[in-house]
């Protein structure tokens, strides 16, 4: 290992030096991109078919009619219903970054329902299809659309949560450590979250 390469139990936290051939060229594209590799993206190079897809399906999503703020709602809801304590750090700063106000963003933090509708609508929407294994009550979907959703947004929704699982089950895995740009952003489920491996 490294002086730069950390390891969390048995996955490294890769370097674009230290990660699998395969990954190299995604990691250096991320650090290019973002100004740095985050811990979960660095450990999840390990498999470097993983982490093409994930950084594949990001820009896919962000092609979409979603805002950039809707798109954190989502992550921020399906990090919560997942109980991904580094995802829910890391969406929380995105979401600032978008523009979510601080109290859509403390409301999905405490898995409640924000006050803004539409957040709301997004948030109630991807709990549901999260709870239900895909199979939404009709009710949902009628709810979902009454708020101005349209049809295709539905699956966007669906790709959204799929998005989410690649990086939400990743992080029950890896177990990256919290990067220091996310301190201020760190959260403990206030319901006391799920058994871990």
């Amino acid at each position: 290992m490294t002086a730069t390469e950390t390891m969390t139990k048995t996955y490294a936290i890769h370097t674009p030096d230290s990660a699998p051939e395969g990954s190299k060229d995604t990691l250096r594209h991320v650090k290019a991109t973002l100004g740095g590799v985050p811990n979960l993206a660095a450990a999840m190079a390990e498999s470097p078919s993983l982490l093409r897809a994930f950084f594949a399906v990001r820009e896919i999503y962000a092609q979409g009619t979603l805002s950039a703020g809707e798109v954190q709602v989502l992550s921020l809801a399906n990090a919560f219903e997942n109980d991904c304590d580094w995802c829910m750090a890391f969406h929380t700063l995105m979401a600032q970054k978008s523009g979510v106000s601080d109290a859509t963003i403390d409301a999905l933090r405490a898995g409640r329902s924000p006050d803004d509708a539409r957040a709301r609508a997004l948030s109630e929407f991807t709990r549901a299809l999260i709870q239900h294994r895909g199979a939404v009550p009709p009710a949902a979907l009628d709810t979902f659309r009454a708020a101005g959703f349209t049809s295709a947004q539905v699956l966007e929704v669906i790709l959204g949560a799929a998005f989410s699982v690649m990086a939400n089950y990743a992080h029950h895995i890896v177990h990256a450590p919290l990067d220091d740009m996310l301190s201020a952003q760190a959260w403990t489920n206030p319901s006391g979250g799920r058994q871990r491996v």
